[in-house]
C-alpha cells in the first residue's frame, strides 16, 4: 500500500468513509434521529476533510437513505464519497455499492 501524500489546499480531494451513525440512535430524543444523523455526518466530513460546516453540501440521496425508514429508525452506519474541491467545498454522497 502507497503511503498517503498530504494534499494542499489547492487540490481535489477524494475520501471514501463508513460514518457510524449509531450514537445518533441513542443521544437524541425518538423524533430528532434523522436530523441528528445528518449533522453527524457533517460535523464527521468538516472533522476529516479539513472545511467548514457551511461548505459541506449533503447529496439529496445520502439524506433519502438516512430518511428511508422515517424520523426514529435510522441506519446505524452510511458509506459516503467526500470530495473536496480547489474553492473549499465539499460534496457528500452516497457511495455506489453493487
Amino acid at each position: 500500500m502507497a503511503p498517503k501524500t498530504p494534499a494542499r489546499r489547492g487540490e481535489e480531494l477524494e475520501r471514501e468513509y463508513v460514518i457510524p451513525l449509531r450514537a445518533s440512535q441513542h443521544a437524541p430524543s425518538r423524533r430528532r434521529r434523522a436530523g441528528h444523523a445528518l449533522e453527524t455526518v457533517r460535523r464527521f466530513v468538516v472533522q476529516h476533510m479539513k472545511g467548514k460546516p457551511e461548505d459541506v453540501w449533503i447529496d439529496p440521496r445520502l439524506n433519502e437513505k438516512i430518511w428511508t425508514r422515517g424520523i426514529q429508525h435510522i441506519p446505524s452506519k452510511v458509506r459516503v464519497k467526500a470530495i473536496r474541491f480547489e474553492d473549499g467545498l465539499i460534496e457528500v454522497d452516497l457511495l455506489e455499492t453493487e
